[in-house]
């Protein structure tokens, strides 16, 4: 028989649980079909919420992974972060092989554009809200009532859930994902779910990452580094190409 404590604690999880989720699935769709650069508004905000609302619940600096202790270890960890994909992504922008993978339009930028899209929308607007959302926030509270394990997979789920609405143009957009998988419905509902599938993988990754450093910063500049070095790479790609 279930304790009337252990009662009361399963049900302020899910409700707490509803309601960040209820608050990424507005911040989700506002993003997607809102203001241009809705995120970078909404992010930081929304992040600040969803912060004070796992401090409110109970969460420690720690469980969000924000605690000052851990801040050296995790700059550690993110700065090895950021070498190791920059790494991977000259190798893959010089191979004529892996080169098309780096060719998406949404990322056909002037450099102005491109630098600030990759320091300042992508960190505030998408790394700051989902790193505090599923890293900080869901994975303290899940791993709070239920351990490290359902905790990873409950956030990395979520996480490539997150990714559906982002990833509908995939095919259309970017030139290697398009040439696999083709344009037509077919193509585009694949590519939705390959997303998905590779953004809730890369969560665990994220998730462990996290869980090693025991700091927010190192999954946070992990995620940077795969998005805005990424961006970076594919704008400066396609001005060599117009040039």
């Amino acid at each position: 028989m279930i304790s009337p404590a252990r009662q009361l604690s399963r049900r302020r999880l899910w409700l707490v649980l509803g309601a960040v989720l209820m608050i990424l699935v507005v911040v989700n769709v506002a993003n997607k079909y809102g203001p241009p650069h809705t995120g970078l508004v909404a992010g930081p905000l929304v992040a600040l919420g969803l912060i004070l609302l796992g401090r409110r619940t109970g969460l420690t600096w720690h469980d969000l992974g924000l605690s000052r202790r851990t801040l050296l270890p995790g700059l550690k960890y993110a700065i090895g972060a950021v070498l190791a994909v920059g790494i991977v992504y000259a190798i893959g922008a010089a191979v004529p092989a892996t080169r098309p993978a780096f060719q998406d339009v949404r990322y056909h930028l002037h450099l102005s554009a491109a630098l600030t899209t990759a320091f300042v929308v992508v960190p505030l607007g998408t790394v700051l809200l989902e790193e505090v959302a599923f890293r900080g926030v869901l994975l303290g509270l899940v791993n709070r009532h239920r351990g490290a394990a359902w905790a990873s997979v409950t956030s990395s789920v979520l996480f490539g859930l997150w990714h559906i609405l982002p990833s509908l143009r995939l095919a259309e957009a970017n030139k290697a994902v398009g040439s696999v998988l083709g344009t037509d419905f077919a193509g585009q509902m694949l590519a939705v779910l390959g997303a998905v599938a590779f953004t809730a993988v890369a969560g665990l990754l994220l998730c462990e990452l996290r869980r090693r450093s025991g700091s927010l910063l190192a999954a946070a500049a992990l995620h940077w580094a795969t998005n805005g070095m990424g961006l970076l790479v594919a704008a400066g790609l396609a001005t060599i190409r117009l040039t």
